[in-house]
């Protein structure tokens, strides 16, 4: 895999009021399809959560795939995602905690929707840890790869006030159902969970102040 090493002198997140100045190393990810065997309608009709996974890994395809799902790019010059966000203000921010992912080591990474890449976080695999504050959910444990939606409230409220809290509840439910839906073109299982510890999900993937932790999302081959 080639590597694309970059200095990022200034990041300033919008709203979420943080800087950083640090050298990223940027993982470029397989560029997404546009079209698959599965119509949309197929999809609908056979999402489901999935809750039991195989012990196979997921293939950096399938993982760049779901990740441009969730929030990819759709229109580079204006920015616009797949999934819709109110203002295009796109307070999402998505992790992904890698435990068997073909050509990425375990660790904690960072999803760049406009490069359509990764930043690793930190090394290891967090999937137990992640486990144990998320109620014990066997899912989070044997899913190869877990995503991880979390947002910057301040992005969507700063413009819309406390009715923006509301808005960005609505947009990773709507990310959420990308997911599920591109799961099921790619014959993947996932589940939406909702229920865990907020601060042993921050501690866990060393999330910055502002950030919010919203859904956990097991991603693998469905046993079912």
């Amino acid at each position: 895999m080639k590597f694309i090493l970059f200095l990022v002198m200034v990041v300033f997140l919008w709203g979420g009021q943080r800087i950083v100045s640090y050298a990223e190393e940027r993982i470029p990810l397989p560029t997404p399809r546009f079209d698959s065997d599965t119509s949309v309608e197929e999809a609908l009709v056979q999402r489901r959560s999935r809750r039991s996974f195989a012990p196979l890994p997921l293939s950096l395809e399938e993982v760049a795939q779901i990740l441009w799902a969730a929030c990819g790019v759709t229109d580079q010059s204006r920015g616009f995602r797949t999934a819709p966000s109110a203002g295009a203000l796109y307070p999402l921010e998505v992790y992904l905690v890698v435990g068997s992912v073909e050509s990425l080591s375990p660790g904690v990474y960072r999803y760049l929707p406009e490069a359509h890449a990764l930043v690793k976080v930190f090394e290891g695999d967090k999937r137990r840890e992640l486990f144990e504050v998320g109620l014990f959910q066997r899912s989070i444990l044997e899913a190869p790869a877990v995503l991880v939606f979390t947002a910057v409230y301040e992005r969507t409220t700063r413009k819309y006030g406390e009715r923006g809290i509301r808005y960005v509840h609505m947009e990773v439910g709507h990310a959420a159902q990308n997911v599920y839906l591109q799961a099921e073109t790619l014959r993947l299982g996932t589940v939406v969970i909702g229920a865990f510890q907020d601060e042993g999900v921050r501690k866990a993937l060393r999330l910055p102040s502002g950030e919010h932790p919203l859904y956990l999302m097991p991603v693998g081959k469905s046993r079912e």
